[in-house]
C-alpha cells in the first residue's frame, strides 16, 4: 500500500516529510500557536476529591460547582483510580498503536454505528479536511455487551481495559452526585435523568506531524455527551477556550481532566458550560489521550431540570432525546457553530 493510500495516520506519519494536502486547514482555521496562552495565564482548578466523602464534602461540592460554572473544565486528584491502572492504560494504548499495521487494521471501520472500531480523523465520510489523529473507539457499559468485541492484542487488553472502565465509571458517578448537589438538587438527580446510561471511550493516538502549524489533532469542538473524563500522557496538546482565548491544559501526573458536555449544559439550563476545546500536535513526539465519555441512553429525554426553571430563569432548551442530539452532532461534524444552539427555545 502506498503512503498516500494509508488508511491510518500512524502509518502515514513515518513516510512523509510534508503534510499531505488533505490535512492542511484554511489559513483562518489554523492553531496559531503564538496566540495560545500558557497555563499560568488562566489557572484551571485542581480539585482534591479526598474529602468528597467526609465533613468537608460541601466545600468540595462548591469547588466543583464553581468550576463547572466558570470554566467548564477542572482537574481532579485523589480520585480513587489507582496510579498503576492509569499507567497500565497508557502503556496498553502505546502497545496497541505500535502493533503491525495488519494487526491494527483488524479493528478498522469507517462505520460510526459500530460499537468497537479503529478509525482516523473524526468522520472520514463527510469532512473536507482530515485531522492528524487515529482512534480506537470502545463502547464499555454495560461491559458484558461489548468486551468480547474489543481487540485481544495486546493479550491483556480486554482484562485491563475492563477494570479501568469500571473504576472510571465509579469515579464518574461520584462526580455526577457532587454536580447534582452543586445545582441544589438531590444527589441522584442527574443519574436518574439520563435513562439507562451509556459509557464509551477512545484511545487517541497523535503521531509526530511534519507541519503541526497547518493542522489539528482535533479542531475546536464541544463534547456532545454528559461529562468527559480525560486521561492524557505527559505530552502537551489539549487547549481550552476561556474568555475568547485559547489556553493550554498541560498534563499533571495522576490527574483526570473533567469537562462538561452539551447534555450537562442543557440539564443545568445554561448554568454550567460546555466549552470549546481542541487538540494540537507537534513535530517531535507522539501523544496519547484516553477520554471516557459518559452519556445518556439513546432514548433519554433531555431538557432543563424543572427546579432550575422559573419566571426569572426561563427554559433555554427544548426537550430532545439524546439520540436526536447525537445524530445532529455527527451530521454537523466538528463545525464552528455549536450543535447545542440548534436546540435552543426560539
Amino acid at each position: 500500500m502506498s503512503a498516500t493510500a494509508k488508511l491510518l495516520v500512524a502509518d502515514l506519519a513515518s513516510t512523509v516529510h510534508q503534510l499531505p494536502s488533505r490535512f492542511v486547514r484554511p489559513i483562518d482555521d489554523r492553531p496559531n500557536f503564538s496566540h495560545v496562552r500558557a497555563p499560568t495565564g488562566h489557572s484551571f482548578p485542581v480539585i482534591d476529591l479526598h474529602n468528597l466523602h467526609g465533613p468537608s464534602r460541601a466545600d468540595v461540592v462548591a469547588q466543583i460547582g464553581q468550576a463547572c460554572e466558570r470554566d467548564g473544565f477542572f482537574l481532579v486528584k485523589n480520585h480513587g483510580v489507582p496510579e498503576e491502572m492509569i499507567n497500565g492504560m497508557l502503556r496498553l494504548a502505546r502497545e496497541f498503536f505500535r502493533l503491525p499495521e495488519c494487526e491494527r487494521l483488524k479493528s478498522y471501520s469507517d462505520d460510526p454505528t459500530k460499537t468497537t472500531r479503529l478509525s482516523t480523523s473524526f468522520n472520514v465520510k463527510t469532512e473536507k479536511v482530515a485531522n492528524w489523529r487515529d482512534f480506537l473507539r470502545l463502547h464499555c457499559y454495560p461491559l458484558e455487551l461489548y468486551v468480547n468485541e474489543w481487540p485481544d492484542n495486546p493479550p491483556s487488553f480486554r482484562k485491563e481495559v475492563a477494570e479501568y472502565c469500571t473504576s472510571v465509571r465509579e469515579l464518574t458517578l461520584k462526580l455526577l452526585e457532587a454536580i447534582s448537589e452543586s445545582l441544589g438538587l438531590p444527589k441522584d438527580s442527574i443519574a436518574n435523568s439520563i435513562g439507562g446510561h451509556g459509557q464509551h471511550m477512545a484511545l487517541n493516538y497523535y503521531p509526530p506531524c511534519p507541519q503541526p502549524e497547518l493542522t489539528y489533532g482535533l479542531p475546536g469542538h464541544t463534547d456532545p455527551n454528559l461529562i468527559t473524563l480525560l486521561l492524557q500522557d505527559q505530552v502537551p496538546g489539549l487547549q481550552a477556550l476561556h474568555d475568547n482565548t485559547w489556553f493550554a491544559l498541560d498534563p499533571i501526573p495522576n490527574t483526570f481532566i473533567i469537562n462538561i458536555g452539551d447534555q450537562m449544559q442543557a440539564l443545568s439550563n445554561d448554568r454550567y458550560k460546555s466549552v470549546l476545546h481542541r487538540a494540537v500536535v507537534n513535530s517531535e513526539t507522539e501523544r496519547i489521550s484516553i477520554p471516557t465519555f459518559y452519556c445518556p441512553s439513546q432514548d433519554a429525554m433531555i431538557g432543563p431540570f424543572k427546579e432550575l426553571v422559573d419566571d426569572k430563569n426561563r427554559a433555554v432548551y427544548r426537550q430532545f432525546t439524546y439520540s436526536e442530539y447525537y445524530k445532529t452532532f455527527w451530521n454537523e461534524g466538528l463545525a464552528t457553530k455549536r450543535c447545542l444552539d440548534l436546540f435552543r427555545v426560539e
